[in-house]
């Protein structure tokens, strides 16, 4: 089975930083594109960060550029979401996505994209 396991999230004050960890299991990470999207209650989830396949390409939303970077670690079949400058409209959780891809694309960060979904790590950003 195809598995994507969120890790990293929590309480930090607004200012602090956390890094996101989504493990996959049973494909290989390097041929699926990755994406992070947010939720936070009565909102609509968007799209935070994407990465292609191979690490070609990457996206950020402008609410977090600047602020957040996302990288691969192809040998332990991980993505790292690292989150810096945290502010209290970051609180959220936050879901890892993929999608197979044969050839790297410009990433978007469209849901419907996506078929695999992990089950989220909580973030909160407050004093």
């Amino acid at each position: 089975q195809l598995q994507l396991v969120e890790s990293g999230g929590g309480l930090v004050q607004p200012g602090g930083s956390l890094r996101l960890s989504c493990a996959a299991s049973g494909f290989t990470l390097d041929y699926y594109a990755i994406g992070w999207f947010r939720q936070a209650p009565g909102k609509e989830r968007e799209g935070v960060s994407c990465i292609s396949s191979f690490n070609g390409n990457t996206y950020f939303a402008d609410s977090v550029k600047g602020r957040i970077t996302i990288s691969r670690d192809n040998a332990k079949n991980t993505v790292y979401l690292q989150m810096n400058s945290l502010k209290p409209e970051d609180t959220a959780v936050y879901y890892c996505t993929a999608h197979f891809e044969v050839i790297t694309t410009t990433p978007k960060p469209a849901e419907a994209l996506y078929d695999y979904w992990g089950q989220g790590t909580q973030v909160t950003v407050s004093s």
